[in-house]
């Protein structure tokens, strides 16, 4: 066979393959083409459908939410913004007492109850544990919403001005012995715990000064600010 001869399947070999190369990236397979990209899908607001407090116009939803924060060292609390009861939901099942302008005063825990839904339902932050000092709240507790900013509080976890290693387990016991002494209305046994064990915890002058007035006084509802 001649050279020409054999020059010519081999031509026509390359030829059918250039074909077949062109037609496979002339255009991109479907299956990786790139959809175009959806519209977002509102998300619906958790309280949307929250039942409004009774005798309110207004719909279930929060303006704003409200919290709780304190000045002069945290000594002293109040309020920013207004609470709303929302209405009951899931894992926020509990009584909310009012006053006569329909603001809510307390809540009573439910079991199942869970206090970042708790929060919601009342417009708040998830401090209500804290502010009632406890870890964990406990079905049948009445948990106290607003502070009375001319009430000293005490934290819960520590002083605020602990020194490094400051034991905090015996503090927190102690703290959780006057609350329940003070909800028995036992005045006697909350000085007692607070002059022999407390008191002796805090270094500020000025938390002990205001501290040591209320144990004094025994005003069971600023008792209650303090400890329970």
């Amino acid at each position: 066979m001649s050279g020409t001869r054999k020059l010519v399947p081999a031509l026509a070999a390359l030829a059918l393959t250039a074909a077949a190369l062109t037609g496979c990236t002339a255009t991109a397979p479907a299956a990786v083409q790139t959809p175009k990209a959806s519209a977002p899908t509102d998300i619906a607001e958790p309280v949307a459908e929250a039942t409004p407090a009774p005798g309110s116009t207004e719909p279930g939803t929060c303006s704003g939410m409200s919290q709780v924060y304190g000045d002069g060292g945290g000594l002293y609390w109040e309020r920013q913004g207004t609470l709303r009861d929302l209405g009951a939901r899931e894992f926020a099942q509990g009584e909310v007492s009012l006053d006569a302008d329909g603001t809510p005063l307390t809540y009573t825990v439910e079991p199942g109850d869970v206090e970042p839904v708790i929060a919601e339902r009342l417009c708040a932050w998830p401090t209500l544990g804290e502010m009632n000092h406890v870890r964990v709240m406990q079905p049948g507790q009445v948990l106290w919403l607003t502070p009375d900013p001319d009430t000293p509080w005490v934290p819960y976890y520590s002083p605020w001005d602990a020194p490094e290693g400051f034991l905090q387990i015996p503090y927190q016991q102690a703290i959780e012995s006057a609350g329940r002494a003070v909800d028995a209305g036992d005045v006697d046994t909350v000085r007692t715990i607070w002059n022999d064990t407390l008191k002796g915890m805090f270094t500020t002058q000025e938390t002990i000064d205001a501290v040591q007035k209320v144990v004094d006084s025994g005003d069971l509802d600023a008792l209650r600010q303090l400890f329970s």
